[in-house]
């Protein structure tokens, strides 16, 4: 049997209840400086519409991944001019605002999908793309999938997992009852990364 109007509100309360704290826990926990480098980059982005291999490797370091991958060394083998205009075109997806927020994001992350290393995986590749809209899109990494699963929440890793990512922030958000006022996507993204981070 589906869920009741009144199913769905009071399912949307119970992870609120989970994330609000969560975002105050990370706030009170994580340096106020981590994220420097990341705004930095979305700064540069939002100046050259585009992402090189410089802006890459800071993201790569920011969301402490290894660099030591065949996919990294290709990814570098590659002209810097290749590289931002695949990226270009992935910024200028999830800026589109005249399609539904997980549409833009499925968009992008099929336009960056191109480069060696973004085909499989949204790590880096949400990254890259939150950096290009940080208001609007979300990272996702292997805490926030354990986050969402131990919440009740559905998102599978099928193909279009990203667009279907957003498409689930975007419903927590109009359903926060007024308890998230203000909050971006990338909010709620760092209340599932601590959330999972914390979940033995």
């Amino acid at each position: 049997m589906a869920p009741t109007r009144d199913d769905s509100a009071s399912f949307c309360h119970s992870v609120w209840d989970v994330l609000i704290p969560a975002r105050a826990a990370y706030q009170a926990e994580v340096s106020p400086h981590y994220d420097e480098v990341f705004w930095e980059v979305s700064q540069k982005v939002e100046r050259t519409g585009s992402l090189g291999k410089t802006e890459i490797s800071a993201l790569i370091v920011w969301k402490r991944l290894s660099a030591q991958t065949r996919w990294v060394t290709r990814l570098m083998s590659l002209p810097d001019s290749h590289v931002r205009a695949v990226t270009e075109r992935a910024v200028a997806s999830v800026r589109d605002l005249s399609v539904p927020r997980g549409q833009a994001a499925q968009a992008g992350r099929g336009a960056i999908s191109g480069l060696p290393g973004f085909r499989k995986g949204d790590a880096i590749a949400s990254a890259i793309l939150t950096s290009a809209a940080p208001t609007r899109m979300a990272v996702y990494d292997r805490h926030v999938q354990r986050a969402i699963d131990d919440l009740g929440l559905n998102l599978s890793d099928e193909s279009g997992r990203y667009g279907r990512y957003m498409d689930l922030l975007e419903t927590l958000l109009k359903n926060s009852d007024g308890r998230a006022d203000g909050w971006t996507a990338r909010d709620v993204d760092t209340a599932l990364y601590w959330t999972g981070k914390n979940t033995q």
